[in-house]
């Protein structure tokens, strides 16, 4: 397998906001990538992870060794376009080898002006942010240490800026993907889901709509009051970028959806409906981001391997007696699931729609869908 020449490559460096600096050479395009610097477990799924919208304003470095070894193609984005600021790995190989193919990944981001760096210390970057903690860094061909430095320290924080107003659909539209049929419907008539836009995934909608569901997509400051004359039959809030403190306009839609439809939250819409239900959030010092996390459900006594992308969780000690906690991250004790005592709303801080990672937890889609056809109005 070849990798790219380094020798024919431009030197590159990453430098981070508390001076650490990261020697290695440019891929992707030219100029300059800024932003928190974050990684991420997974061995695979690259192309998915680069345009999934919870990695925006983010530098993403992939702790597994090898990338691009498959190449890049026309169906694997989550999005319309790369998300991540800048991608960090070990090696690239400009050899891939897969019959969807159409790309390396060096032409990939090459073309959508996504500035990366390889042959990196990528276990010595792990191993400093996970004892740092994450931090702003920037990728640069053409400073010195110092002077990258210099405007590192003059850009926001990136807990600072709501990330979610810029992924979200402008405008809502109906999903359709010429990939995924419309399932069959149980009782003959397709449920009506509303995905409220905070950053969604490609793939949550695949999922629903190949489950019988016919799909809206809304974007993120959609009142409560828009999104029922919709008439749904059910909403989802999805995953998306940045801290969920930024978000109370959701926070307010969301309390006008509850006892009126079934409510199902993923990842940064579990931390919505955990604030509305009283708990605080809070910045994980390093984050969960990979396809190998273990969450137990205490309800059932199981065990799932997950996949996860997300540098905020929600602090279970204030939350309203009408919620309890369904589920906790087997590392670190953290909130991975909140579920209602009365009304048809449950929570996972996970992807259960993976991509990449383990589809294990694909099941909690149908558990919604229970709520769904069981609450529907007749037609």
């Amino acid at each position: 397998m070849s990798l790219l020449n380094g020798s024919n490559r431009p030197p590159a460096r990453l430098v981070l906001a508390d001076g650490r600096v990261f020697e290695g050479v440019g891929v992707g395009a030219e100029g300059h990538a800024t932003g928190e610097v974050v990684f991420t477990t997974a061995m695979t799924g690259y192309q998915e992870a680069l345009t999934d919208p919870s990695f925006r304003g983010q530098i993403l470095s992939m702790t597994f060794p090898l990338q691009g070894n498959y190449g890049t193609n026309r169906t694997s984005d989550e999005s319309g376009e790369v998300q991540v600021r800048g991608f960090v790995v070990r090696e690239m190989t400009d050899l891939p080898s897969h019959w969807q193919s159409v790309q390396t990944l060096h032409e990939y981001l090459q073309q959508r002006g996504i500035p990366g760096i390889a042959e990196v210390d990528t276990r010595a970057l792990t191993r400093h942010l996970r004892s740092r903690g994450v931090v702003m860094g920037t990728i640069t061909r053409d400073e010195t240490p110092e002077v990258a430095l210099t405007r590192l320290n003059g850009e926001p924080d990136y807990a600072s800026i709501d990330y979610v107003a810029s992924v979200s659909t402008p405008t809502a539209y109906d999903f359709e993907d010429p990939r995924v049929a419309l399932g069959a419907s149980p009782d003959g008539t397709p449920p009506h889901v509303v995905v409220l836009d905070l950053g969604v995934k490609r793939n949550i909608m695949r999922i629903l709509r190949g489950r019988g569901c016919t799909v809206t997509a809304v974007p993120h400051d959609t009142d409560a009051e828009t999104i029922l004359s919709l008439r749904p039959d059910g909403v989802l809030l999805s995953p998306g970028p940045g801290d969920p403190m930024l978000l109370d306009h959701v926070v307010t839609t969301s309390k006008g959806l509850i006892g009126k439809t079934p409510v199902m939250g993923i990842c940064l819409g579990h931390q919505v409906i955990g604030r509305l239900f009283g708990a605080d959030t809070f910045k994980l010092k390093f984050g969960h981001r990979g396809a190998n996390h273990p969450v137990l459900d205490n309800i059932t006594g199981r065990v799932h391997i997950t996949s996860q992308n997300h540098g905020f969780a929600v602090d279970g000690d204030h939350l309203s007696p009408a919620i309890e906690v369904a589920q906790v991250h087997l590392n670190d004790g953290t909130v991975e699931g909140l579920r209602h005592r009365e009304e048809p709303v449950f929570t996972i801080q996970y992807h259960s729609e993976a991509s990449p990672g383990p589809n294990d937890t694909e099941y909690l889609f149908d558990r919604f869908l229970e709520s769904v056809r069981s609450l529907r109005t007749p037609v």
